[in-house]
């Protein structure tokens, strides 16, 4: 999500592994990153884990992740905290459960389950798609 106008910028499915969040917030920056110029990417506490932060770190974008201290330490420190705008990002950061919750109760897409499973000839798999 972008921050200034709260556009969706991309999306992606994938299955529930575990990772699979953090791991396409990954690929999805990437994508997204012109280079050398320094962003930032503002996640809830599910992604403070200290390979997602060193990942980002790694990028040269900042990791405005919310601070997850629930009887463990946070993979966030002083060097992004201090600054104003990581206290700004976690307020716009709502923006994005906005999105889901218009998706929700709007758009129609409060049913998960909504797809069929089809036949791949290719690889002779089942693959799950959905039906919008």
């Amino acid at each position: 999500m972008e921050n200034r106008h709260g556009l969706v910028v991309g999306a992606t499915l994938t299955p529930a592994t575990g990772t699979a969040e953090r791991e396409a917030a990954i690929k999805m920056i990437v994508r997204r990153s012109p280079g050398a110029r320094r962003l930032t990417l503002g996640a809830d506490k599910g992604y403070d884990t200290k390979n997602f932060v060193a990942d980002l770190r790694e990028l040269n974008i900042a990791p405005h992740v919310a601070q997850n201290t629930s009887n463990r330490a946070s993979a966030i420190d002083g060097r992004t905290t201090r600054h104003p705008g990581y206290a700004v990002s976690q307020i716009i950061r709502k923006r994005i459960e906005e999105s889901f919750a218009w998706t929700k109760t709007i758009a129609g897409l409060h049913k998960p389950n909504t797809g069929v499973w089809v036949a791949s000839r290719s690889n002779s798999s089942l693959q799950w798609q959905p039906t919008i």
